[in-house]
């Protein structure tokens, strides 16, 4: 077994090269969310150059390579759309120029996430010039729109193109820990109804902005109360946004809107989250109707998607076969012993843990500190420890 483990770390060594290569390609081709085409292009034909036996780009637009025909079917996958640059004055480099300095990959989308898809490839040609195919099937995904709307992109795999997994594997960065879980989270919003008048004669009318500051209070005051989890973390709300309709800048406004972030620790569900900002003392007096967002768009491949913004909270034990499995592939790939820890914000694991209660695990290359920040980048260290993970994984899944 340890002549086998450092033929795989010999072998991903080998491919230095050609991974930073086709990560720094990757970074030159913009992904925003919904415009991901290029990308997946580019994706497919290092798969097929690499010897993926089939390659399968699905009606969302999802890209998944396959390894194998085997009874266990693993997918590992890697959401290939990036936020928004921002305001470009505030970066140093060109954001896509994929700057290489002191061996370190740099620009959008380095951190989160799109570069682990460099990593499962060369997996992929690794267990095939290796021979390390078994009884499994390998699905390595490049998963679109999940920046806009996580889980959105493996429910539609899994329920519409029919491609079920015995488990997952969220590459999101870990930092090269094995993580096991994540709060969950949810878009709300709090409507106001009033109506309208002169400002010059406020009396006259009913202010819905009004009504709405003391509901912003108890809101505010309600995440002091919110559960805890040991291992997860507090739930909490937080007030993100605050608008209004009002005939003018002279009228009393008719109608007030605040939207909240709500993340979920263990014991925290969608219903009991409506639930208690429903029964907030403010929210009953004002009548204030409180209502789940709904995500609607439509992909590069012009399909329309959408669904409830209620992504569920997901945990596994640390002694879950699949984790215990990840830390096995975890110890190869670092020749230490790995932290087992969890992320901070939310995964695609919220459709196959979360919702179909698929077993999923997380391990991924480079700090989501970097995430969403101007400063992304990717050591390329952890791209080469990330690939000899994914490549050890799934022989230390069948225990092999």
């Amino acid at each position: 077994m340890q002549n086998c483990e450092s033929k795989i770390r010999e072998k991903i060594k080998s491919y230095k090269d050609d991974i930073v290569a086709f990560a720094r390609n990757i970074v030159r081709t913009p992904s925003f969310s919904c415009q991901e085409g290029n990308l997946v292009e580019l994706i497919k034909n290092e798969m097929v150059k690499v010897g993926f036996d089939k390659v399968k780009i699905d009606a969302m637009g999802n890209i998944i390579g396959f390894i194998g025909s085997g009874k266990t079917k693993i997918m590992m996958d890697a959401h290939i759309d990036t936020v928004g640059i921002g305001d470009k004055a505030e970066w140093e480099i060109d954001p896509f120029e994929a700057i290489l300095k002191d061996e370190v990959i740099y620009g959008r989308g380095a951190s989160d996430q799109k570069l682990s898809m460099a990593s499962m490839v060369y997996a992929g040609k690794a267990i095939k010039e290796l021979g390390l195919t078994g009884d499994y099937t390998l699905m390595v995904v490049g998963s679109v729109m999940e920046e806009d709307c996580d889980g959105l992109p493996l429910l539609h795999i899994i329920n519409e193109e029919k491609i079920k997994p015995d488990c997952v594997v969220i590459t999101e960065p870990t930092n090269l820990s094995v993580y096991r879980g994540h709060r969950g989270r949810m878009e709300m919003k709090v409507v106001t109804k009033g109506r309208s008048c002169h400002a010059s004669a406020p009396e006259r009318g009913d202010n819905a902005v009004v009504k709405m500051a003391d509901i912003i209070k108890e809101i505010t005051e309600l995440n002091a109360r919110l559960k805890n989890d040991d291992f997860l973390g507090k739930g909490t709300i937080a007030v993100t946004k605050i608008e209004c309709q009002t005939p003018s800048l002279n009228a009393v406004p008719d109608e007030c809107t605040v939207y909240m972030d709500r993340r979920l620790t263990v014991g925290e569900t969608l219903k009991s989250a409506v639930a208690e900002i429903e029964a907030l003392p403010s929210v009953k007096k004002t009548g204030g109707k409180v209502e789940v967002l709904q995500y609607d768009a439509v992909s590069w491949t012009g399909l329309k998607v959408g669904q409830e913004k209620y992504f569920p909270t997901w945990v596994f034990p640390e002694e879950h076969p699949l984790v215990q499995a990840g830390v096995k592939a975890a110890r190869i790939a670092l020749e230490k012993e790995p932290v087992v820890g969890k992320w901070v914000f939310s995964t695609n694991g919220v459709a196959c843990a979360g919702r179909l209660g698929i077993p999923t695990i997380g391990f991924g290359p480079a700090n989501e500190i970097y995430a969403h920040t101007v400063k992304e980048k990717m050591p390329v260290s952890d791209l080469l420890k990330a690939a000899v993970f994914y490549a050890s994984f799934p022989g230390c899944l069948l225990g092999k």
